[in-house]
């Protein structure tokens, strides 16, 4: 499941860097709304990566405890 979500997280962080550079093009072409809108659109992926991150964060470490006192006790 967790890696659904790194995989979610991941998408994300692609869409945001497309937007990015399909805004330096609009920008390059002087259509200066358009770059704004997708800046603004590539902020708003980057955004929804962190929180999607931030969620995932706990989650894992929460895991890896687990997997460290199961280990502990059949050492």
């Amino acid at each position: 499941m967790a890696q659904r979500f790194h995989q979610r997280a991941a998408e994300l962080h692609n869409l945001a860097a497309h937007s990015h550079s399909a805004a330096a093009v609009a920008h390059g072409k002087e259509d200066h709304l358009t770059a704004h809108e997708l800046s603004q659109q590539a902020h708003e992926h980057s955004m929804n990566a962190h929180k999607l991150a931030e969620e995932i964060a706990p989650k894992k470490d929460k895991e890896e405890r687990q997997d460290v006192r199961i280990s502990e006790r059949t050492d």
